[in-house]
């Protein structure tokens, strides 16, 4: 699971405003150049991004499991013909390229996950963007990346206790069913207590945050999110 894990590496001594800025310039990039030579230039940042968080490839790739799924379905299907021959691979070429960039930015957000903890993102994004639009957003970040490997835990302990009971030999489309609607009671669940505690602890709309500044350290980053950034526009 792509949590916050505390480490020395470079990626956790940035300022998490300049990683959000190479992560913008990533995604803009990837989003503009689909050719498969600026795919192979992406893929080399790529790679040097995740070894900057000392992400380890294989355990993201696994983790990004379900979403891999809709990309590679998306060029099976373009491939899919009404007339003879009823199989053209040249089809899925394009989709093929664009969800290889998505998993590209995939695996830089990851990076950037690995490496940020919560409350400097919070005050990353508050600090970035004033008044009310930029508490919200920054609540808002702030909420979705802790409830939602809660929500994912929930879901893989309903699959458990299904599979401890024989469920696993139930149809698909009933053990979807089942495992949607406890995830749904679960998340409805888990939203009122954490309105509950919310309320409990006097929930402020402009908390204390962590103080956050530029070091040498930062130029670099700035360098590159800048430098995609022209590309993108380029």
């Amino acid at each position: 699971m792509l949590t916050y894990e505390p480490d020395e590496t470079l990626a956790h001594r940035l300022d998490p405003r300049s990683k959000m800025a190479v992560q913008i310039g990533f995604a803009a990039t990837a989003l503009a150049h689909t050719d498969p030579r600026s795919l192979a230039i992406l893929t080399l940042i790529t790679v040097g991004v995740l070894a900057s968080a000392r992400v380890p490839p294989l355990r993201t790739i696994y983790a990004f499991r379900y979403a891999l799924v809709f990309l590679l379905f998306a060029p099976l299907i373009s491939m899919l013909s009404l007339r003879r021959p009823w199989l053209e691979p040249a089809a899925a070429v394009d989709p093929a390229l664009a969800s290889f960039r998505v998993l590209l930015i995939l695996l830089v957000s990851a990076a950037y996950v690995r490496s940020t903890p919560i409350r400097d993102s919070r005050s990353a994004i508050q600090r970035t963007i004033p008044g009310k639009p930029g508490q919200m957003l920054g609540m808002g970040v702030a909420l979705v990346f802790r409830f939602l490997p809660v929500l994912r835990a929930d879901l893989e302990t309903i699959r458990e206790a299904m599979a401890a009971r024989l469920g696993t030999e139930r149809g698909v489309a009933d053990r979807a069913s089942r495992v949607g609607t406890f995830g749904l009671e679960r998340a409805f669940a888990r939203a009122d207590r954490l309105s509950l505690a919310l309320q409990a602890r006097c929930f402020s709309w402009n908390p204390t945050l962590p103080s956050l500044s530029f070091s040498r350290l930062d130029a670099p980053a700035l360098a590159v999110a800048v430098a995609l950034l022209v590309s993108a526009v380029l």
